[in-house]
């Protein structure tokens, strides 16, 4: 007899975790996902039923290490602290979990399937779910891993700036001025799971496609954990051809300032994040 799950009878909610499976799955098999490398969460809170509600907590509340207003009530599925995204793309619920904030937004609880500790990253990912919430955001998904070649450029001191960063990598193909138009910010190295480093992110978030964290991985957002996977690929592949260029023997040209005003203009891209 099969075990019971919360995603049962929920397909709203089967199917926000069965994508982030899926992105797991695809962040392995690009190679930024090494052990237990990486981490995710979704906000299934337009999920919950009143079935939901009821269950009893998989344990005491475990501290966030900040107070965020935004997230009283509210639902995430995460993954968990030392699992593998190879294992949860084949099982979701075995190797993350659904935790509920608790009223004094300080604290949280593990609700279903198992009592499977959040990511050590889980301060970042619920400051910029918070910040996603107060702002009116339509974002409900927050992705961190380790795209091979922007880390690589995070260990060049000439791109350890958020201006000269984007626009390298905006140069590189007119897609990633598209689909990435407010681009890639910089946060100088901070310790991995620190209150500092959420506090970092979350000051560039609000301008930027996507957060490199130096010497470490990206942080993205997105209205779903594949729209956050998409803009990471994206960004990633524009390091890749800039990469692919030096190794031919010389700086790559890039498209020229005004090549790139005439693709924003082309396709009315954005400025400051859309809602």
């Amino acid at each position: 007899m099969s075990k019971i799950s919360i995603l049962d009878g929920r397909p709203g909610l089967a199917a926000a975790v069965g994508q982030a499976a899926e992105v797991a799955g695809y962040l392995w098999s690009a190679g930024w996902a090494e052990r237990n490398g990486g981490n995710l969460t979704v906000n299934v809170t337009e999920f919950v039923d009143d079935a939901m509600r009821a269950l009893p907590a998989l344990g005491d509340p475990l501290p966030i290490g900040k107070t965020l207003p935004a997230l009283k009530g509210c639902w995430f599925y995460a993954k968990g602290t030392g699992r593998r995204m190879r294992d949860l793309a084949r099982e979701p619920m075995g190797n993350g979990c659904i935790i509920r904030i608790c009223d004094d937004c300080a604290h949280y609880v593990m609700e279903a399937d198992e009592p499977v500790t959040p990511t050590s990253e889980l301060p970042s990912h619920l400051a910029l779910q918070d910040y996603l919430i107060a702002s009116g955001s339509s974002y409900k998904a927050t992705l961190h891993t380790h795209p091979i070649e922007l880390v690589a450029m995070s260990h060049l001191r000439r791109f350890c700036d958020s201006r000269t960063l984007t626009r390298t990598l905006w140069s590189m193909i007119p897609e990633t001025l598209a689909f990435a138009p407010l681009g890639l910010g910089f946060v100088p190295f901070r310790n991995p799971g620190t209150v500092e480093l959420a506090d970092a992110t979350l000051e560039l978030i609000a301008s930027y496609d996507v957060v490199l964290w130096e010497k470490h991985g990206t942080v993205a957002v997105g209205t779903d954990i594949m729209d956050a996977f998409d803009q990471t690929d994206v960004l990633n592949k524009a390091a890749k051809i800039y990469i692919a260029a030096r190794q031919m023997g010389q700086e790559p040209e890039g498209m020229s300032d005004a090549a790139m005003a005439e693709v924003q203009t082309l396709f009315n891209l954005p400025k400051k994040r859309v809602k």
